[in-house]
């Protein structure tokens, strides 16, 4: 196979992988390395078709076989690295990512290197990197939603309410919401949460933990009836949410008394199926 034919198929392959057709794209690469087997371009090529397709082990084998006629693909190390991400082989993943950023550094590997330390862990790490990101590109969403999650976790809930305020801007994830709305909730800010906990439930109309979250928040502030309908509509999305919603209607100083515990499963039960309020007897 001439190098023309094998940049043929790559060509015929991409435009069938851009239009949907993975299928007919890894056919073709197949097909090509038949013919000219470890052409890196087509072993680069079905590496990401068969990584698109979630077939982790055999796209990471070929785009290895890439590398080792390419070793300088900055592409092809910046492809290893996901895939080493996927499997969970971080190390494996850092290290490609280190060697693009040597090749070829660009805002996508030092993102993509921060998901890695992140996902693998790293909190110190991730949390230097994304911060780095951040100072270079102050409206990275990804990067203040991330340093905001880790300070929430880290206990400083002003810090992160800064950060995923600075987050929740225009095509914001529910996710990012939802973690706003625990940092507002933290604070005692009972309807800056519950307006972040809608947000995440609009975004996300099964998101059951939101709808939770509301539950008590909303009931903190003393809308009872509208904690009810969050509780109700949690437990019909995710009926092991009964035991907090449970716990919430009884501890909390605003909330209702039912005599045992199968008749307030009967009615949640009721209520996700009628949608009204249940008529129970208020705490003091």
């Amino acid at each position: 196979m001439s190098k023309g034919t094998a940049e043929d198929i790559v060509r015929r392959a991409t435009a069938a992988f851009n239009s949907g057709q993975p299928d007919e794209a890894r056919q073709l690469c197949e097909r090509g390395l038949a013919r000219a087997p470890g052409d890196p371009m087509l072993s680069h090529l079905l590496a990401a078709v068969l990584f698109s397709k979630g077939e982790i082990q055999s796209a990471r084998s070929h785009v290895e076989n890439s590398l080792a006629k390419r070793p300088e693909n900055a592409a092809a190390h910046l492809l290893a690295a996901r895939i080493a991400r996927a499997a969970k082989d971080f190390g494996g993943a850092l290290t490609h990512l280190d060697r693009v950023i040597a090749i070829a550094p660009q805002r996508e590997v030092f993102l993509e290197k921060a998901r890695t330390l992140d996902q693998a862990g790293l909190r110190p790490q991730a949390r230097e990197a994304w911060q780095a990101i951040l100072d270079v590109v102050p409206q990275n969403q990804e990067a203040a939603a991330r340093l905001g999650r880790l300070a929430w976790e880290d206990g400083d809930h002003a810090a992160a309410v800064t950060l995923l305020e600075r987050a929740a801007k225009g095509d914001a994830p529910a996710s990012v919401w939802f973690d706003l709305g625990l940092g507002r909730q933290d604070l005692r800010d009972c309807h800056g949460a519950a307006t972040a906990y809608r947000r995440a439930i609009e975004l996300k109309p099964d998101f059951a933990e939101a709808g939770l979250n509301l539950g008590i928040v909303l009931q903190e502030s003393g809308d009872l009836d509208g904690a009810m309908r969050a509780y109700v509509e949690a437990y019909r999305l995710r009926p092991s949410t009964f035991g907090t919603i449970a716990m919430a209607l009884t501890s909390a100083p605003h909330g209702r008394l039912w005599i045992d515990e199968a008749a307030l499963r009967r009615a949640l039960a009721q209520l996700a199926q009628n949608r009204t309020l249940p008529i129970g007897k208020s705490m003091p």
